[in-house]
């Protein structure tokens, strides 16, 4: 037993050593932020919502908020990519893109237009249609989750910048 404690510090002191430490969240420099252009309940804000710090404050009006993230273009394509020669669909491609900018509350940009795309390729079938569902949701939550990561570390280095 002691051998194994004496092993798991030793592993623990060398990964120390080397640099390594976890992702820590990233630091936005902005208090209140709003989010416009997205439509209502829109998943790709929502996912903005989760992935911002807790300190972060979404406001509803440009007026309020530090920064507006404003969405010129969320969309989300699923198209058939491999069909039988019976016409059964085998593979759905889908794709999430979000092009935005930043701007100050009075609407000036801040920079330029970016745009964010994350596509995946999904395998289905009839006889596990529930159950490619859930899968496709899924995927879609980690799609959205990643961009809104992106954007979340665009942020921060506009903050950087000086805004």
């Amino acid at each position: 037993m002691r051998r194994r404690c004496g092993l798991v510090l030793l592993g623990a002191g060398l990964l120390a050593g080397c640099g390594f430490q976890l992702r820590q969240p990233t630091e936005v420099p902005f208090e209140r932020i709003a989010l416009s252009g997205f439509a209502p309940r829109s998943a790709m804000a929502e996912a903005l919502r989760r992935e911002l710090p807790a300190r972060v404050r979404i406001v509803d009006a440009a007026a309020q908020s530090e920064v507006q993230l404003v969405a010129d273009e969320d969309v989300l394509h699923r198209t058939v990519v491999a069909s039988t020669a019976a016409g059964q669909v085998r593979e759905f491609r889908l794709r999430v893109r979000l092009r935005f900018h930043f701007a100050n509350p009075a609407g000036e940009a801040l920079g330029g237009v970016t745009e964010l795309e994350q596509m995946r390729d999904l395998s289905y079938s009839e006889t596990a249609a529930l159950g490619k569902e859930v899968e496709e949701a899924a995927l879609l939550r980690e799609m959205r989750a990643d961009i809104a990561r992106q954007v979340v570390r665009r942020l921060a280095a506009l903050g950087q910048t000086g805004r």
